[in-house]
């Protein structure tokens, strides 16, 4: 570990003349990409300078003696608080040292779908879409919607968007699975509690250079855009279906009225629903890839329920319980995603330590 973070330093001093040279600087492109590492290592080599602060400090409390009892408990106390801290840093310092996944820098595409409980499920994933906006405006993200299936009471039967901005994915993956309502739905009349469900699916926006689709592959079909009930929207056909051959992958745009533009974003959706194919094709070959992650990561998997009447929200892979439901669906997520976030570098280091 010291040895990788000896080499952190020099790499990171390294990037320090680099960034000054002005041969580096009259190159944009790489001078973007050593600044990007450079800023990706500065925390680490912050820490470590702290933990090296820290172990001198220890060692010249070490050599301190004195016949005074209040002094010597001084002195003893101070060294109570040292190691703690250097302990600490060093729980830190595995953690940064802990592989990056690659697309924690990625923006996002995500796919929110009603599942079971038809208007009220098509409300709670409505609902969602609202709290992930809520979270994105405060994260300064921007939103961009890219497909969207209404029904008549302003509900989503599926809604797509992208979510773009810096460490989009390193937060919002964790969002993927069945989400779980209970309440009284607004058109319920008994007072009866419902339960309900919609799916969400974050995936990592692919660059065309990741995916490469032959065009041969695809089939583009065009069609006149329609709304809740099925009435035209468009008296063009602006609407696009592509259709990914090798698969049957199928990906609709319609909202924009240029046949150009939902073209555009259906090949954005596309690219990154089979980087993701190709990303969990991968993990499923390497299991200590799947053991990583803070639940199993499928679509299927129950993740968390909100219960409307008790003001309860429940992350289920965690146990983790908070009675801050309307904070929560007021897009104040960090109070779940933080503690996923520690739950899964828990397990990583744990899986760690079991393979080494």
């Amino acid at each position: 570990m010291f040895d990788q973070l000896e080499n952190t330093v020099k790499r990171y001093q390294e990037l320090t003349e680099k960034l000054g040279d002005p041969k580096v600087i009259g190159q944009q492109q790489l001078y973007t990409q050593y600044a990007k590492e450079y800023a990706d290592l500065g925390r680490l080599v912050e820490l470590y300078g702290e933990y090296k602060e820290a172990v001198k400090e220890l060692a010249d409390l070490e050599s301190m003696s004195t016949e005074d009892p209040e002094m010597q408990a001084l002195i003893d106390d101070e060294f109570e608080q040292l190691t703690a801290r250097k302990e600490r840093l060093v729980s830190d310092l595995r953690v940064l040292l802990l592989p990056k996944d690659p697309n924690d820098d990625k923006n996002v595409i995500m796919e929110i779908r009603a599942g079971a409980g038809g208007d009220e499920a098509a409300l709670f994933a409505a609902d969602l879409f609202r709290m992930y906006s809520k979270y994105a405006e405060a994260e300064n993200w921007k939103i961009e919607t890219m497909s969207t299936n209404t029904t008549g009471l302003d509900g989503f039967k599926e809604v797509i968007f992208t979510i773009a901005g810096k460490g989009a994915y390193s937060r919002l993956k964790y969002e993927s699975g069945v989400h779980r309502v209970q309440r009284v739905p607004t058109t319920e009349a008994s007072g009866r509690i419902h339960t309900s469900t919609a799916t969400v699916a974050v995936l990592p926006e692919a660059e065309e250079v990741e995916v490469e689709i032959n065009p041969q592959d695809i089939r583009i079909d065009v069609f006149r855009s329609t709304g809740p009930g099925g009435q035209s929207v468009n008296t063009t056909d602006s609407a696009v279906r592509i259709t990914y051959i090798p698969t049957g992958m199928v990906v609709s745009c319609q909202d924009e009225k240029s046949q150009h533009k939902n073209k555009d974003k259906a090949m954005r959706i596309l690219r990154a629903r089979l980087l993701d194919k190709i990303q969990q094709e991968q993990e499923e070959k390497l299991s200590s890839a799947r053991r990583s992650q803070v639940g199993t990561g499928e679509r299927s998997e129950r993740i968390r329920t909100y219960n409307f009447p008790q003001g309860r929200v429940t992350d289920h892979r965690i146990g983790l319980t908070l009675y801050h439901l309307e904070q929560v669906m007021e897009g104040q997520l960090d109070q779940i995603i933080e503690p996923l976030i520690e739950a899964e570098q828990k397990l990583r280091l744990q899986n760690l330590e079991v393979e080494a």
